[in-house]
């Protein structure tokens, strides 16, 4: 075999990457979890009889292990990963042969060289029945792997609540419940992979923890991140400060090249991971929807410059500050206007627009609630299709280069949206589309107010000064529609 470094994977072990599966014989990669550097074996110092030894304890074959044990094969050497026949029997969940191996002495207090010990395995696979035997034959309960992960890490992880129980209501093993090198206690580890029976039980057994580990994440910060709406649910009704900001993380974010947030709140990392159901629980517990980070940014403002619409519209219908700005001095509009996401831009100003006009009705005998039914995205819907077809013609085939800005600004769009429409450029027919652009965000707004579109149109068609435009013969189709709409 060859030795050859491999990059850590997080959580998956050397005993169990993809291309180590013939060193423990077991059907399923990723079976159990290390975090280290992978290592495979290169130059094998095993002698044949104990290699054969070896895999006989991977394949729980009793029968060659008693054959082999009869030869005098070493119980207990190891390979130059320092892993034994009993680590494989163990981490292969092999019964039977952890049970022939323990018989004949085999020693229990070897760790190998990432620090994982028999007892690690037994905790990450879940088998009771092998940690008892293994706790009986004098396992370090205590022991760390290099990762300074205890046993108790090791079940959290894989969600083992009856070897937590076992650990903290037999063994009381309490003062397990440490900090391993990132910082993380067995109840963080078991957020961040979303275990909710481990959360529930950790709970109960008063091993909930609001501590941070060393880059600032609590145990939402890392249940949001990773999308467990389960998981968030339940801390949201442990957590006191739901808000709280982490301090520095680097996050994934699909294909886009990883990005440094610094101080995020679970908001933050719930939106820049893309996770709708986590932001939609947080929101409805009164996460604050306008958290800033260090770099003064809102859920929003991280939400736009990735161009996520469905999140966008769920923050704007939670009345976001449309007027916040980062350190850079941008709004969510500029920062969507930079990024090229024209469908953002849109949305956005159909927002400013909305809430300009709930805030002149309010108090008002008009004021109501908010339409459950609201929505900032593009409309695609049949009963639109006419009016949207009368105003496309209007954009591309009646409006000239200049004039959908002289007609937006007599509908009093503010010069900040009428740049940030104009600032994408889709060829020779930009100024066609921006009006056309334009024209819909007008749209919005009229028929959320239940108002007449073609008939606002004519009006205000002739007021802005184009009465060719609202009399012309040009278009027959749209102009016997804006009569029968009169």
């Amino acid at each position: 075999m060859s030795l050859e470094y491999q990059e850590p994977l997080q959580y998956l072990p050397p005993l169990c990457h993809p291309r180590c599966l013939p060193i423990l014989g077991h059907p399923h990669p990723g079976t159990f979890p290390i975090m280290s550097l992978f290592l495979l074996p290169k130059e094998e110092s095993l002698l044949p009889n104990e290699r054969s030894f070896h895999h006989a304890a991977k394949r729980n074959n009793l029968d060659i292990m008693e054959q082999l044990i009869e030869e005098k094969v070493n119980i207990n050497a190891m390979n130059n990963m320092k892993r034994t026949a009993l680590h494989f029997a163990v981490g292969g969940n092999h019964l039977s042969a952890v049970d022939f191996l323990l018989k004949h002495k085999a020693r229990v207090d070897i760790a190998d060289k990432h620090g994982l010990t028999v007892l690690h395995l037994a905790a990450w696979s879940g088998s009771l029945e092998i940690m008892l035997m293994l706790v009986k034959a004098g396992a370090d309960q205590k022991a760390k792997n290099q990762d300074g992960m205890t046993i108790l890490h090791f079940a959290a992880l894989n969600n083992n609540v009856k070897i937590v129980e076992y650990l903290i209501q037999d063994l009381h093993l309490k003062d397990l419940n440490q900090q391993d090198e990132k910082g993380r206690k067995p109840f963080l580890l078991a957020a961040e992979k979303g275990h909710v029976e481990m959360i529930e039980k950790l709970i109960i057994l008063n091993l909930l923890t609001s501590e941070k580990d060393k880059e600032g994440n609590t145990a939402l910060h890392l249940a949001a991140k990773h999308g467990h709406t389960n998981v968030v649910e339940m801390l949201l009704t442990q957590c006191q400060e739901i808000n709280e900001p982490n301090e520095v993380r680097r996050i994934p974010h699909f294909k886009v090249v990883s990005i440094f947030l610094q101080q995020d709140s679970p908001l933050h990392l719930a939106v820049v991971n893309n996770h709708v159901t986590v932001v939609n629980k947080l929101l409805g517990a009164k996460h604050n929807v306008d958290a800033l980070n260090q770099k003064q940014q809102t859920p929003l403002h991280l939400a736009a410059d990735l161009g996520n619409v469905e999140l966008v519209d769920t923050l704007l219908k939670a009345g976001c500050d449309l007027k916040a700005v980062d350190k850079q001095g941008k709004t969510a509009l500029a920062v969507a206007s930079r990024s090229n996401h024209s469908l953002i831009v849109d949305m956005i100003i159909k927002a400013e627009r909305y809430y300009t006009w709930r805030q002149e009705l309010k108090g008002s005998s008009y004021d109501s609630p908010i339409d459950s039914a609201l929505t900032f995205k593009q409309d695609h819907s049949l009963e639109t299709k006419q009016i949207r077809s009368c105003l496309w013609k209007l954009a591309y085939h009646q409006l000239k280069a200049q004039d959908w800005r002289k007609l937006a600004r007599s509908w009093e769009f503010s010069d900040a949206q009428i740049k940030a429409i104009e600032e994408q450029w889709s060829g020779s027919e930009s100024s066609c589309e921006h009006g056309y652009r334009m024209l819909l965000i007008w749209l919005h707004g009229l028929l959320i107010r239940h108002e007449n579109p073609m008939k606002h149109l004519y009006e205000d068609l002739v007021n802005a000064g184009f009465p060719e435009l609202a009399a012309s013969d040009t278009d027959s189709n749209t102009r016997c529609y804006i009569i029968l709409l009169l």
